[in-house]
């Protein structure tokens, strides 16, 4: 591409600094602060440019001209936040799978306990809801509906699968995933109980007599020890092989998997412990959701069922939250404010009747630059506040970053 001449004056100040291609985020705000440069839009928001998160194609440093890339797909907007309805801790069975389920399923003084999560009221249902119930509700054979939900942190994918369950009644088995998880803590073992070697049913073991639904939550934190579940992904059971029983599944067995990622990786540094699934794993789950954070509409409703009655406040806050994501998907910060972040703050103005207070404490999280970049943003959004500068300090050149 021919440059214009504030283009080119830009690339022969970087050149002067030593700067090569890539060029990072830090390398324009270093330009900035330093020779009064403004955050080089014509290299930002050509997609065509993007070298990773934070990291732009500059190849006329070097000399060369622009290249043309493959754009990645943008993130879209997702859901609320989810109150943990933890698997119940399968408790001792003898040695025989068929014999003392009760005890399996966690059961006391012969009631047993229910695993079907609890309906909140503050759920504003949407995006791919309907879909899951769909799917849970087909009556297909096991191993032809099972779900692998994508999205960024704090979008509500949890949540809804648990919700879905809640309204259709249905025993959901969350089991929360790390690289640890192995066959021992899916399918079951030998445990010592009252100075006895007794065999207990894992929560796999157990969704699939019962007909359960098994939510493998943060699947993508796994290793390839959750391999022993392919023939359970393909409907077929699963045979343990410590005790020599062929376990078939119970009508209604369904497996519903949640990531932050699709299961080839992280690339860009947010989450933490992410690997690459076998792709035999992956692909034994036949549908595949992208959940992206919610509209600023529908945000405004969960915000709004979340307890706030400051409508002004709710407004505010999508209208902020929807300017940090937009800047986040194109490359101009690295962190992100989630509906469940949002929820956070509206919980905290709840209790200290105090927004800027509300939005510090949950911002807290982030590093100073970022924390101080949102409030001043917020501030922008709101007439109303009116956060001094000398709690919130402006740097000297400016903002830090382009909103």
């Amino acid at each position: 591409m021919t440059l214009k001449s504030k283009q080119q004056a830009f690339i022969d100040l970087a050149k002067s600094e030593g700067m090569t291609n890539p060029m990072s985020r830090d390398d324009m705000k270093y330009l900035r602060e330093n020779h009064g440069m403004s955050f080089p839009a014509w290299i930002m928001r050509d997609d065509s440019r993007r070298a990773g998160r934070g990291l732009y194609h500059v190849p006329e440093l070097d000399g060369g001209t622009a290249r043309v890339a493959t754009p990645k797909p943008k993130i879209a907007n997702v859901a609320a936040p989810a109150p943990v309805v933890p698997v119940a801790p399968v408790q001792g069975a003898v040695a025989t799978v068929d014999s003392d389920m009760n005890l399996a399923m966690g059961m006391t003084g012969g009631e047993r306990q229910s695993l079907v999560p609890t309906k909140a009221p503050e759920y504003v249902r949407w995006g791919h809801y309907s879909d899951i119930k769909k799917i849970i509700n087909s009556g297909k054979k096991s191993g032809q509906t099972n779900v692998f939900v994508t999205g960024l942190s704090g979008n509500g994918k949890t949540f809804m699968v648990e919700q879905v369950c809640a309204e259709l009644k249905r025993e959901c088995y969350r089991v929360n995933i790390t690289i640890q998880t192995d066959e021992d803590d899916l399918l079951g073992g030998f445990r010592l109980i009252n100075g006895n070697t007794v065999w207990q049913d894992g929560p796999v073991t157990t969704a699939l007599k019962t007909g359960g639904v098994l939510l493998l939550d943060e699947v993508d934190l796994g290793s390839y020890k959750m391999m022993c579940l392919q023939s359970v992904l393909e409907g077929k059971g699963v045979f343990l092989k410590k005790i020599g029983q062929w376990i078939s599944a119970a009508a209604g067995f369904i497996v519903i998997a949640t990531a932050n990622t699709k299961g080839r990786g992280d690339d860009t540094g947010k989450f933490a412990g992410t690997g690459i699934l076998n792709e035999a794993f992956l692909e034994r789950f036949p549908f595949t959701m992208e959940q992206p954070y919610p509209t600023m509409a529908v945000e405004k409703k969960i915000l709004t069922k979340a307890g706030c009655t400051d409508s002004d406040f709710v407004d505010n806050l999508t209208k902020w939250s929807d300017i940090i994501r937009k800047t986040f998907a194109e490359g101009g910060i690295d962190d992100i404010v989630s509906t469940r972040r949002l929820v956070n703050i509206i919980t905290a103005y709840d209790i200290f009747n105090d927004k800027k207070k509300a939005l510090g404490k949950c911002l807290a999280r982030f590093d100073d630059d970022t924390k101080e970049t949102f409030m001043r943003l917020y501030d922008k959004v709101d007439a109303e506040t009116d956060f001094d500068a000398e709690e919130q300090p402006a740097s000297a050149t400016g903002n830090e970053c382009p909103f």
